[in-house]
């Protein structure tokens, strides 16, 4: 298999009645994170003639962007194979056929590094697993297997900060001459130094007669990038990992290397230094592996996202989209998808040249869970499941989001047991390192319950990824407008495209039965068949559609 990063093409098709903006992602030299290649490129598909022979369609470009559906695992809440009640590496391998038969190609594990903390962003010990989570052997046999499976690994890796326990920190505090006294940003109490952390507070931390610089918390000091020893300490680390079979990383607080201070964080010098720091990281993991897959955490705006995909990252998470699409299933309101991100895409290459891939999702482990946002409506949230699982890019599903887990902040409580079985007792491979806040109710949200209930959350989930996996157009494809005349808000609509097909997307996003009427588009002709449905209820008949309440239908 040909690995390829994702390039958007951006095809611009003016005629009398639609702008088509096809947006995709992929080049040949590049990595897309595990997903299929082997497609063509930016081909011109020419019209298409109707029963009467007249031209059914303008001519349009495709770029094809190929994608798998990856699945965030927190190992800890996951599935338990040594009865200590938390969550480990073998248990993640004892669950690999959950995961595809689920439909998933990719798992983003969350940090599995030595660390004294539950959540592991404090790391020890880059070198070594945690050894709650097993042993170096159990994750090289969780590769394999997944490997098997055509299932990708990527993990946290967390370079912005270590533990203040690691062994770096702790010889840089106890001597001035530690040859790591200059991979941290210390101070002494008199001196002047910025005080508005990027995150909010006062990042600098007291210890005896010195500060230290640390963003996020205390225990979380600084690594100094500007010391080449730090740089290349970091680059051999992820080097080793790739080594052990790992297909890449998602990289934590990706925007904060040289981002500290709310002042400077947004200033093109600094975005700039963080930009040439990835960009070294990349070229570094290249000599490993040129396929790695990169994608960061860089929860801001797209002109501050898209410097990063220059020479640096595959891929960003898309935050703000996560937003438009709990918003669109909380309110019943089309979001206008295409466009928006049309408009998105088109900054991505104006700084990547092409070489970009989107990352769409609804939550991950820093925030409230969907059920929990969409109070617990459940057509709500089938219908954000909906759109996220029929967009471009490579979507990621947070663990238990199948099953419509609830949970709040704080983290530890977005963050519970995976519920298994839906018995109250659990059963073997149960975590139960923290009692459940909010997911008390195994008899309904749980594997077991699910698996036997066709309109539960988990079917929903199992047949939208389905519909991904096998429909070309919805796997590997781009995006482009289609409008409704007259418009319905209640109605969310798009073409996704391939080189050889093209199918219409429709989602019903309200809890009322819905009816238009489909004209045809100039660039992509008629759709006259109803070729996948949620649920019953959906007819397409003389040109005429019907969606039954909270239902999505794929027309080709």
């Amino acid at each position: 298999m040909k690995d390829k990063r994702l390039r958007h093409a951006g095809a611009v098709l003016l005629c009398s009645l639609l702008l088509a903006i096809l947006a995709a992602c992929s080049s040949e030299n590049a990595n897309d994170g595990g997903l299929p290649a082997n497609k063509p490129s930016n081909e011109t598909i020419e019209p298409a003639e109707n029963s009467a022979g007249e031209p059914a369609a303008a001519a349009y470009s495709v770029d094809e962007q190929p994608g798998k559906v990856y699945y965030e695992i927190f190992v800890r809440s996951f599935y338990d194979t040594n009865g200590d009640g938390i969550g480990d590496l073998n248990g993640v391998t004892a669950k690999l056929d959950y995961l595809k038969e689920l439909g998933i190609g990719g798992i983003w594990l969350m940090p599995i590094n030595a660390s004294p903390s539950y959540h592991g962003y404090d790391t020890t010990d880059y070198y070594a697993v945690n050894p709650e989570y097993g042993t170096l052997d159990d994750l090289k046999k969780l590769l394999e297997e997944a490997h098997k499976r055509d299932i990708k690994i990527i993990m946290d890796l967390v370079v912005n900060h270590t533990s203040k326990e690691h062994h770096w920190f702790k010889e840089a505090l106890a001597d001035e001459n530690s040859p790591y006294r200059s991979w941290y940003t210390f101070a002494k109490p008199d001196e002047k130094v910025r005080a508005d952390g990027a995150v909010g507070g006062d990042p600098w931390h007291n210890f005896g007669s010195l500060n230290y610089l640390g963003v996020f918390w205390e225990g979380m000091p600084d690594l100094n990038f500007d010391e080449p020893k730090v740089r290349e300490e970091m680059i051999k680390i992820g080097q080793y990992w790739l080594e052990q079979g790992l297909d890449g990383f998602r990289l934590d607080a990706a925007k904060h290397i040289y981002g500290d201070f709310a002042s400077t964080a947004s200033t093109p010098e600094i975005q700039a230094k963080n930009k040439a720091w990835w960009q070294e990281f990349r070229t570094g993991m290249a000599q490993v592996k040129p396929d790695a897959y990169l994608i960061g955490e860089v929860w801001d705006s797209l002109t501050v996202i898209a410097p990063y995909f220059d020479q640096a990252l595959n891929s960003a998470f898309h935050f703000d989209l996560a937003g438009r699409l709990l918003s669109a299933a909380d309110k019943e309101q089309d979001a206008d998808l295409a466009f928006s991100l049309g408009r998105a895409y088109g900054v991505y290459e104006k700084s990547s040249g092409g070489n970009f891939v989107d990352a769409p999702f609804l939550s991950n482990h820093d925030q409230n869970r969907v059920m929990t946002v969409l109070n617990g409506n459940l057509g709500h949230a089938k219908m954000a499941a909906a759109m996220l699982l029929t967009l471009p890019g490579t979507p990621y599903l947070y663990y238990g989001e199948e099953l419509g887990m609830k949970g709040a902040k704080p983290d530890e409580y977005i963050r519970e047991p995976m519920p298994w079985y839906a018995s109250p007792g659990g059963g073997e491979g149960q975590t139960t390192w923290e009692k459940p806040r909010y997911n008390s109710d195994p008899g309904t949200v749980s594997v077991e319950a699910q698996t036997q209930d066709e309109q539960s959350m988990l079917n929903h989930y199992r047949e939208l990824i389905k519909w991904r996996n096998e429909e070309a157009a919805l796997r590997d494809g781009g995006i482009a407008e289609f409008k409704l005349t007259p418009a319905n808000p209640k109605l969310s609509v798009y073409v996704r495209a391939v080189a050889d097909e093209r199918v219409l997307v429709v989602h019903n996003l309200s809890g009322e039965q819905q009816t238009t009427d489909l004209q045809p588009s100039e660039v992509f002709g008629s759709f006259k068949e109803l070729a996948r449905a949620t649920g019953s209820g959906a007819k397409l008949e003389g040109g005429k559609l019907t969606l039954p309440p909270y239902s999505t239908v794929i027309l080709k």
